[in-house]
């Protein structure tokens, strides 16, 4: 090889290199994503959910798997198949099978830990409002009228502690009044004489009774709720 031969070679092999580097385009910078994202649950990859906030799912560009971004459905859950098919059933399922061609296995669901019962109280119980027939909790063994925590109105749980109650002033009335009669009987003298501490135990022992005597016809009177069933 003559030495203008040499030359020429060496100066088109520069001359390539030279073209090549200017001619040579550098990928474009990476973008972050503006919009809302989540992560595939399958290759970890971004995707971008604009527009698709109210979907409950979005299929992956990738790995082309869908990923959950919304909460399932009232009484369904979602359920990954080792072939990575996301899965949707009911909660209560105990296996679902794989609609996939190429899979048609039959996942069999982990039931979730029981909740511990919850232990009872003696005397709870469910109790049928008698105002407004709607349920509430209460406590029979507690000796008090039951207020309805839906319309605030009272009644008795059962007739036992209603009449039990009625009873009980109304004999309270009676003797009380019976021995304010006696007492204004043998005392009449001495009220007649214008003592006025005597007439205020007259009015007191007459208020007394007849107080007695509107609680028993109160209890009497009051309507009675009816007890559903133990909690």
């Amino acid at each position: 090889m003559s030495a203008n031969s040499f030359v020429t070679l060496i100066y088109k092999v520069c001359t390539r290199r030279y073209d090549y580097d200017h001619e040579i385009e550098l990928p474009p910078p990476y973008q972050a994503l503006q919009g809302p994202s989540v992560t595939c649950r399958v290759c970890q990859m971004l995707i971008d959910v604009t527009g698709r906030v109210e979907q409950h799912v979005v299929k992956c560009n990738r790995c082309n798997e869908a990923t959950p971004i919304r909460k399932p459905p009232a009484g369904k859950k979602y359920i990954r198949c080792p072939c990575n098919c996301l899965l949707i059933c009911k909660s209560s399922a105990q296996r679902i099978a794989c609609p996939r061609a190429n899979c048609k296995r039959i996942v069999q669901l982990t039931q979730s830990p029981m909740t511990p019962p919850v232990p009872s109280i003696p005397g709870m119980c469910k109790v049928t409002c008698v105002h407004c027939l709607d349920t509430f909790l209460f406590n029979t063994l507690k000796n008090a009228l039951a207020r309805c925590p839906h319309c605030q109105k009272v009644s008795s749980v059962g007739p036992s502690f209603a009449m039990s109650r009625a009873k009980v002033f109304l004999v309270l009335s009676i003797v009380l009044l019976f021995l304010t009669s006696l007492i204004v009987y043998f005392t009449h003298s001495i009220a007649a004489t214008g003592t006025v501490w005597v007439i205020i135990v007259y009015i007191f022992l007459y208020l007394a009774g007849l107080f007695f005597l509107s609680r028993s016809i109160y209890y009497y009177s009051i309507k009675v709720s009816i007890i559903a069933g133990p909690i």
